[in-house]
């Protein structure tokens, strides 16, 4: 998620000539507020769904969101993560990208195929499934940040008891996953904020307090 200090080398590194292509790296943005940007509108909206603070019938507008911001929005910022050599990063927003994505297909089209008394089941299979990808990610996570880990660590939560909750059919448990989604969503979004500051003013603004070696953000 957070851009990646090159540590200092005693090499020497040959100086490129005004008529040299630019490199790849200086080709290409940091897609990491773009993405983080996606993931967090589209888990508040879906979130005040979730936790009763607005009407279910707002929901045709979410999947639209999660389709085209959450989802391929998100999965193109991933894509440019791997460009740019921030392993950890693309498979972060990819996987996201994808699940927003699988998200609107299956309110769209594959859930009124599933028998109504496996509909709640159907639901916490898939969220579980992201629960337990969210776990391993995060134990990746301890080279990032400390918004990183800490935000990774309460979505994983968020996706087992929104899981628990559709499969036991308790609307106290969806309501629960629905007030820690939009935590989640908060801290994305300062994230976001976070790592757009850094690239407007060349320096870090908000502290994500690092956890990689060497490092003091």
């Amino acid at each position: 998620m957070s851009s990646t200090i090159d540590e200092q080398r005693a090499v020497a590194v040959p100086v490129p000539t005004a008529s040299a292509p630019p490199t790849p790296a200086a080709s290409w943005g940091n897609s990491a507020p773009l993405a983080l940007a996606a993931f967090a509108v589209t888990t508040f909206m879906l979130s005040m769904v979730n936790g009763h603070l607005v009407n279910a019938g707002v929901e045709p507008v979410v999947f639209g969101v999660a389709l085209m911001f959450g989802g391929i929005t998100q999965l193109i910022a991933g894509v440019i993560q791997l460009r740019a050599g921030n392993t950890f990063g693309g498979v972060l927003f990819s996987t996201f990208g994808a699940f927003w994505m699988s998200l609107f297909a299956i309110a769209e089209y594959f859930l009124k195929s599933v028998p109504p008394a496996q509909v709640g089941h159907a639901l916490g299979l898939y969220l579980f499934g992201f629960g337990i990808f969210t776990v391993w990610i995060w134990l990746a996570s301890f080279r990032t940040n400390v918004v990183v880990t800490v935000a990774l660590f309460l979505l994983a939560i968020t996706f087992f008891i929104l899981g628990a909750g559709n499969y036991n059919a308790s609307t106290g448990l969806v309501h629960a996953g629905g007030y820690l989604g939009l935590v989640v969503a908060a801290m994305a979004a300062y994230l976001s904020c976070a790592e757009l500051c850094e690239a407007s003013y060349g320096r870090w603004v908000l502290p994500v307090w690092s956890l990689a070696k060497g490092s003091a953000r």
